[in-house]
């Protein structure tokens, strides 16, 4: 069988196998070894006309691993004997290196994808950084009071008050549990996005104490302030709605 082989210089023999079976289209797993053997020994006389005997040990040392694997491919088996792929060795070392290969293939070409992008250093005026939106109340809370507001907030307090047993809260000290603006706002953006809206009224009733509700009244109160959330309300004592300020 005649080879073409082109004078391209390999990384070692396992480079050379692998470009083999690429260009007979053969599997990896299922190598055809007294061909790709043929063609390896043929592609290794052309390196000795070449190359000195000394620069090509690896490569003689992969062909007498061929011829070995080879030879033991074509002596007969007995039935009781266990069948063991004499490939089997040689093909884990080809995967191997073919999986490092293609790394560093991978490697070298976002090394040069990052010698062509260049990066220019932050010239933002700091008074720009810094620079805040001015936030008007009367845009966010609209036809709405504080009063309005308040009104709804002390209602819902009322209710918490006589929902309590005169007899039972007075059966021992109970520590309340600690609550943070901050973390009521989160929890509060995070209920709203995604919704159309959420009714005030019932975000504050849903709050297990009165501690909770205060801290929630003063979460939206805040949310407001910073233009993260709007409210609505339709109509004069109609339910008042919370909004997420990007749904807007």
């Amino acid at each position: 069988m005649k080879l073409d082989v082109k004078t391209d210089v390999f990384e070692g023999p396992l480079d050379l196998l692998l470009h083999l079976i690429e260009k007979n289209k053969v599997s990896i797993y299922d190598i055809p070894i007294a061909m790709i053997t043929d063609q390896y020994m043929e592609y290794l006389h052309m390196l000795e006309e070449i190359y000195s005997m000394e620069s090509l040990g690896e490569f003689l040392v992969m062909a007498s691993t061929l011829l070995r694997i080879k030879s033991r491919m074509l002596l007969p088996r007995r039935e009781e004997e266990e069948e063991e792929d004499p490939r089997e060795e040689l093909v884990a070392r080809l995967v191997e290196y073919k999986m490092y290969k293609y790394a560093a293939g991978e490697l070298k070409d976002r090394s040069i994808d990052a010698d062509r992008i260049f990066y220019k250093e932050e010239s933002v005026p700091e008074e720009i950084k810094t620079h805040e939106e001015p936030v008007d109340p009367g845009e966010i809370v609209g036809d709405l009071s504080l009063q309005q507001l308040n009104r709804i907030f002390c209602m819902v307090m009322k209710r918490k008050k006589d929902r309590q047993d005169p007899v039972r809260s007075k059966f021992g000290k109970i520590e309340k549990e600690r609550f943070k603006v901050e973390d009521r706002m989160k929890d509060i953006l995070h209920q709203i996005k995604g919704l159309a809206h959420i009714n005030f009224r019932t975000l504050l009733e849903i709050q297990p104490g009165r501690e909770s509700v205060v801290v929630t009244f003063l979460a939206v109160l805040e949310l407001m302030k910073q233009g993260e959330i709007t409210v609505v309300q339709e109509k004069n004592f109609d339910e008042i709605y919370l909004t997420h300020a990007e749904a807007n």
